[in-house]
């Protein structure tokens, strides 16, 4: 099985988290001998926990990168310093940072950035089995330039806390356009992604055309029916 997660932080070794991440925790439940995971963190910081993360796993790809819409040799990034130690909320946005601390002092770095696509094509992935996107601020762009066309992804889980009412509308249209149907939570612990599987299910599809005029708490009553059905 192939594995990718765009925007790891720490994985599994951030103690704010209480040493939780959800799609660590998923893939290290489903790997096998013939896995391959492609691990991407923009954050230099985190990469030794990472590694540390994966120490017992082989086929692991961890990559001190970001995934934006355009290849640049030089990207910044912003973070917090009240985030310390992990700064989970990193990212090319300025802005996405100091709504989320806006009164913490603000720091940057630069790191090399590619599409997504042109990350697929460097890595020689073609098939996904599972693809997670969280990465603070450019999730929808990033999904809306996959080129599906080219790149088999059989599940996707992707952040929506920071989408607008309207990107989650035009991406549950894409995504379902591009052959896939909504199914509920993603693999975040804290329920905060969407899951999509390519396959076609009628209610599915019929019901996610709702998720972006509910509540929050009307959502997780949704999922309920879904999963329950």
């Amino acid at each position: 099985m192939y594995f990718v997660h765009l925007g790891a932080g720490a994985g599994d070794q951030d103690s704010r988290a209480n040493f939780r991440c959800g799609f660590t925790e998923f893939i290290k439940k489903k790997y096998d001998n013939k896995s391959k995971v492609f691990v991407v963190e923009a954050n230099k910081l985190n990469i030794e926990k990472l590694k540390f993360c994966y120490r017992n796993y082989k086929n692991i790809n961890i990559h001190n990168i970001a995934i934006s819409t355009k290849n640049l040799e030089e990207l910044t990034f912003y973070y917090a310093k009240d985030d310390a130690p992990h700064f989970q909320v990193c990212s090319s946005d300025f802005d996405h940072v100091k709504k989320n601390y806006p009164n913490s002092d603000i720091e940057k770095f630069t790191v090399k950035s590619f599409t997504i696509n042109n990350f697929f094509e460097n890595n020689s992935i073609n098939e996904i089995d599972y693809l997670s996107i969280d990465i603070e601020g450019l999730d929808f762009e990033v999904i809306m330039s996959i080129d599906f066309s080219k790149y088999n992804i059989k599940n996707i889980s992707i952040e929506y806390l920071h989408l607008t009412k309207n990107q989650k509308k035009k991406l549950i249209s894409f995504l379902t356009k591009s052959g896939y149907s909504y199914c509920g939570f993603g693999y975040d612990h804290n329920n905060f992604d969407y899951l999509f599987c390519k396959k076609k299910i009628f209610w599915n599809r019929l019901l996610s055309k709702l998720i972006h005029r509910i509540s929050i708490k009307h959502y997780k009553i949704l999922n309920n029916f879904l999963l329950n059905n």
